[in-house]
């Protein structure tokens, strides 16, 4: 199964945050598991650096060189992304949210969110 991360469960991975419980980490663990970031989390990881230092520790840059280490595999934003952004809902009128949400739907993924307006998008989000 293929799975795009929600940003904050990359960090989350990163401080081994109680918050990923057992089942998320077993799942994750899962060698049938391809876990993918998206180009997106790192730019919202950029921001909130340059915004919040003490908050976000690692830039962007950081982050980028980590990601490899957690395991997950790179994903562009695509322009057929976009097509697929244009159909969502608004249920969620985050945008670095709703660019994963649009990229997990287009490439046919799961996407592991601990957000929940993010079930309201169906069968592809897994809530935890």
């Amino acid at each position: 199964m293929k799975i795009l991360l929600d940003t904050h469960i990359l960090i989350w991975m990163l401080k081994d945050s109680p918050f990923l419980t057992r089942d998320v980490r077993e799942l994750l663990a899962d060698p049938e598991t391809e876990m993918y970031c998206s180009a997106i989390s790192i730019a919202e990881i950029s921001i909130k650096h340059q915004i919040h230092p003490n908050e976000m520790i690692l830039s962007g840059e950081e982050m980028s060189e980590v990601v490899p280490k957690l395991g997950c595999k790179n994903l562009a934003f695509k322009i057929q992304h976009v097509a697929t952004l244009d159909k969502l809902p608004l249920y969620h009128r985050d945008p670095f949210d709703r660019m994963l949400l649009a990229q997990a739907k287009a490439e046919g993924m799961k996407i592991l969110s601990h957000d929940s307006r993010f079930s309201a998008y169906g069968d592809f989000v897994i809530s935890i």
